[in-house]
C-alpha cells in the first residue's frame, strides 16, 4: 500500500484526491494547505482523512510519495528538506500535468458516454425490431421494438440461441454465406406477421463476425389494406344506392358547389350531371332560395320546404342536412320528393281509406278483463256466440266495451281471417249510412256523376260487421237491415239486382231497446232477428273488484303511447277509483289514467293519489248535482260544470244521444265531440 500527501486544497489538490480516493492501492494520509477552509480540505474531512496547516506534521510518517500541488517553488524546495531519500517528491508542474489529463480524461469519458447514450436512444426508438447474432448463432444484441414484437425480455434473451426466439430464422444462413436478404415475409410464434431484411456483420479486416436483421410488424398494415378493401366495397354499394334511389339526392360541398347527384335527381328536374356538378347550390332553383345554401349557412337541417325547381319548375318537397366531420363543416346532402308523385299516394291513400273505412280485428278475448260473476257470465255468452253463426246484440252502457266483445267474437270465429267491418250508426246522416252500408250504382247518388260502390256488407263478405249504436238507425236502414239478415242479400242503391252476401252481423245498443219498441221507432220484427243472442255486459260500477287488474291493462297500453315506463299504482290511489262510480265506464276510467300519466314526471314509476286529476270524479250522480272547488283553476271548473251538465243530459234520454244533442239545442257531431272529450263516449 502506498501512502501518497497532497500538499495543496485548491482546484488541483482535489482532483488528485478523487483520483487516488478510486485506487484500492493508494493511501492518502493527508492534505496539507495554509487555507483550512480549501475544496481539498472539505472533501478530505468528509472522508476522514487528516488535514493539516504545514506539511511538518508528516515528517516522520512513512510517506512514500507527495503530490505538489500548490503551485509554489519554495514549497517544493522545502519539501525536499523535510522528507527523506525514500520520498518521492512530484513538483507542480508534472502534477499540474497529471490534473489536466485527468480532466481531459473525464472530459472524453463524459463525452464518449454521451455518445453512446444516444445511440442507445436512436437504437431503442425505431420502430423497427433489430436484432444481431455472433458466430455461433447467440444473440449479442436487440433493441425494444424487437423485444416488444418478440414479446421477450431484452436482458433473458441476450446470449441464447437465436432459434429460441424466432424458430424459422435465417441469420445463421446469412452468416455462413454472408448474403442478404431483403424485405422477406415471416410469421412469428405470436401470431404477428413481419417483414425482415438480414445482413452479414462484416469487421475492418472483412471478416464475417455475425449477423442482423432489421423487421418490422405489418399486422397492422394487413389490417388496415383489408379495412380500405371493404371501404371500398362500401363506397361501391352506397354509390350503387345512391344511384338507384327513387327519391332525388343532391351533395354539395361545403363552399356550396355541386359535387354529385344521381339519376333521379336529372329525372326529377330536367337537369344534366354536367349542369350541376360544379356550378353553385342556387343553379337548380327555379323559385324559391336554396336549401343547401341555408343548411351550410347554419349548419342545422332544413325539412319539408316546397320549391320549384328545374326548367320545369317542378314542384318538389326538399329535405337538407349538413355534412358535419369531426366538427368541421364538409357540405350538405339534399334529398328531393316530388310532389305529384306524393299526390298521387294521398289519392291512392283516400280511395283505400274510402274502401276500408274501418279497422281489422284486433282484440280477444284475452284482452277483456273480467273476474267479476257477471262479466264471467257476459263472457261466457259471448265465446258461446262465437262458435255459432248466430246473429249476437251486445246491451250495455256507454263505455262498458261492447266494441271490445264484437272484435273478440269474431276473433274466436272461423271468420277471424276475413275482414271484421265497423259501422257507427250514429254518427252518420242517414243518407250517408245508407250510402256506406249498402253501396249505390252508378249516377244514382246526387251529386255523384259518375261511379259505382260496394257497400259495407258486400265488404264485409264472409267476414263480420259490427252496426254500433244500432239503435238510431232510421226506418228505412233497418228495413234494408231486415232483408239483409233475412234474404242474406243487399241491394245498392239505384240497382235492381239483389248481391247475395254471408255477412255475421254483430250489433250493440246502450238504448232502451224494449221502449223504442213500444214508441214506435224501431221494428219489432228487425228486434227479434237482432236478440237472437243477447248479451249484456256490465257497467264498470257493478264489477269494482275488476279496477285493479284493468288499470294495470291500461298503464301497458298507455306506456306504449306515451313512451313512459309507469311499473305500478298504489293501494291508495286504486282505493280513490274504487269508490267513484264511473258513469263512462272503462272509457272514463281509461281517460282519467290517461290525465294522470300526462302530468307525471318523466321519471316516475309509480302512479300515486296525487296525480289522479280529482276534479274528473267530482259529478254527484246520487243528486245529479256538479260539485266544484273553489281552489280549482276557472277553466277546470267550467270542465267540471260541463261534464255534470252532459252525464246529467245523457242520463235523463238513457243514452240517446240524438235526443241528447236536441235537448240541450247542439249538433250530434259537437256532442260527439265533448263525450269524447269528457269520457262519457
Amino acid at each position: 500500500m502506498q501512502n501518497i500527501l497532497i500538499v495543496g486544497g485548491g482546484a488541483g489538490g482535489s482532483a488528485i484526491l478523487e483520483l487516488l480516493l478510486e485506487s484500492d492501492y493508494l493511501r492518502v494520509l493527508g492534505v496539507v494547505d495554509i487555507d483550512l477552509n480549501a475544496p481539498a480540505i472539505a472533501s478530505a474531512r468528509l472522508h476522514g482523512i487528516r488535514v493539516s496547516d504545514h506539511f511538518n506534521e508528516f515528517q516522520h510518517e512513512d510517506v512514500h510519495l507527495v503530490f505538489n500541488v500548490s503551485g509554489s517553488d519554495a514549497v517544493q524546495r522545502e519539501l525536499h528538506r523535510y522528507f527523506n531519500d525514500n520520498t518521492d517528491i512530484i513538483p507542480g508542474s508534472v502534477a499540474n500535468m497529471v490534473v489536466k489529463l485527468l480532466h481531459e480524461k473525464e472530459h472524453f469519458i463524459k463525452r464518449l458516454s454521451e455518445e453512446s447514450h444516444k445511440q442507445n436512444i436512436i437504437f431503442n426508438s425505431i420502430e423497427e425490431g433489430m436484432v444481431g447474432i455472433d458466430q455461433n448463432s447467440h444473440v449479442i444484441f436487440m433493441n425494444k421494438s424487437a423485444a416488444r414484437m418478440l414479446e421477450v425480455e431484452i436482458e433473458s434473451s441476450i446470449g441464447r440461441h437465436i432459434h429460441e426466439l424466432i424458430a424459422l430464422s435465417e441469420l445463421p444462413r446469412i452468416y455462413e454465406t454472408g448474403r442478404t436478404d431483403l424485405n422477406k415475409e415471416l410469421v412469428l410464434k405470436t401470431g404477428s406477421k413481419i417483414v425482415t431484411s438480414r445482413f452479414p456483420m462484416i469487421d475492418e479486416n472483412g471478416e464475417i463476425i455475425g449477423a442482423f436483421a432489421v423487421f418490422k410488424d405489418i399486422t397492422e398494415v394487413v389490417s388496415l389494406a383489408e379495412e380500405i378493401t371493404d371501404l371500398k366495397e362500401v363506397q361501391t354499394m352506397l354509390q350503387a344506392i345512391i344511384q338507384s334511389s327513387d327519391d332525388a339526392i343532391s351533395v354539395v360541398d361545403e363552399k356550396g358547389n355541386g359535387l354529385l347527384v344521381n339519376p333521379a335527381y336529372t329525372r326529377i328536374t330536367g337537369l344534366q350531371m354536367d349542369e350541376v356538378i360544379g356550378r353553385p347550390a342556387t343553379a337548380d332553383i327555379s323559385e324559391g332560395e336554396s336549401m343547401h345554401v341555408k343548411a351550410l349557412q347554419t349548419r342545422k337541417p332544413v325539412r319539408g320546404v316546397n320549391l320549384k325547381v328545374g326548367p320545369g319548375r317542378r314542384e318538389v318537397i326538399v329535405n337538407v342536412a349538413p355534412i358535419i366531420v369531426d366538427n368541421k363543416l364538409k357540405g350538405s346532402v339534399g334529398v328531393i320528393h316530388d310532389t305529384t308523385e306524393i299526390r298521387s299516394l294521398m289519392k291512392e291513400l283516400d280511395r283505400a281509406r274510402s274502401i276500408i273505412r274501418t279497422l281489422e280485428s284486433k282484440y280477444t278475448f284475452d284482452d277483456i278483463i273480467g273476474l267479476s260473476s257477471e262479466m264471467q257470465l257476459s263472457l261466457q255468452q259471448a265465446k258461446l256466440a262465437a262458435q255459432t253463426l248466430v246473429t249476437v246484440l251486445l246491451r250495455g252502457e256507454s263505455g262498458t266495451g261492447k266494441e271490445l266483445f264484437a272484435h273478440a267474437i269474431h276473433s274466436a270465429s272461423e271468420r277471424k281471417y276475413n275482414k271484421f267491418v265497423r259501422v257507427n250508426c250514429a254518427s252518420l246522416s242517414e243518407e250517408l249510412l245508407e250510402s256506406e252500408l249498402f253501396g249505390y250504382e252508378e249516377g244514382s247518388v246526387y251529386g255523384l256523376k259518375s261511379g259505382e260502390k260496394r257497400g259495407l256488407f258486400e265488404e264485409a263478405n264472409n267476414g263480420s260487421i259490427f252496426l254500433d249504436e244500432i239503435g238510431e238507425l232510421s226506418p228505412a236502414i233497418q228495413s234494408k237491415l231486415l232483408r239483409v239478415l233475412q234474404e242474406h242479400e243487399t241491394l245498392r242503391i239505384g240497382g235492381t239486382k239483389p248481391i247475395p252476401v254471408n255477412v255475421r252481423v254483430i250489433a250493440s245498443t246502450n238504448a232502451n231497446m224494449e221502449k223504442a219498441l213500444l214508441d214506435g221507432t224501431f221494428r219489432e220484427d228487425l228486434y227479434y232477428r237482432l236478440n237472437r243472442m243477447p248479451i249484456l255486459i256490465p257497467p264498470l260500477r257493478n264489477r269494482k273488484q275488476d279496477i285493479p287488474q284493468i288499470v294495470d291493462r291500461l298503464l301497458l297500453k298507455l306506456n306504449q303511447e306515451y313512451g313512459r315506463s309507469i311499473e305500478t299504482i298504489t293501494e291508495k290511489a286504486l282505493q280513490l277509483l274504487r269508490v267513484y262510480d264511473w258513469p263512462g265506464n272503462v272509457r272514463e276510467l281509461e281517460n282519467v289514467i290517461s290525465q294522470s300519466m300526462i302530468f307525471m314526471q318523466i321519471n316516475d314509476k309509480v302512479l300515486t293519489e296525487k296525480h289522479i286529476p280529482l276534479n274528473m270524479l267530482k259529478v254527484s250522480e246520487a243528486k245529479n248535482e256538479v260539485v266544484v272547488e273553489s281552489s280549482v283553476p276557472l277553466q277546470e271548473q267550467l270542465d267540471t260544470v260541463e261534464r255534470g251538465i252532459l252525464h246529467h243530459a245523457l242520463t235523463q234520454f238513457k243514452g240517446n244521444k240524438s235526443k241528447t244533442a236536441k235537448q240541450l239545442q247542439i249538433s250530434l257531431r259537437t256532442l260527439y265531440y265533448k263525450l269524447e272529450k269528457y269520457g262519457l263516449n
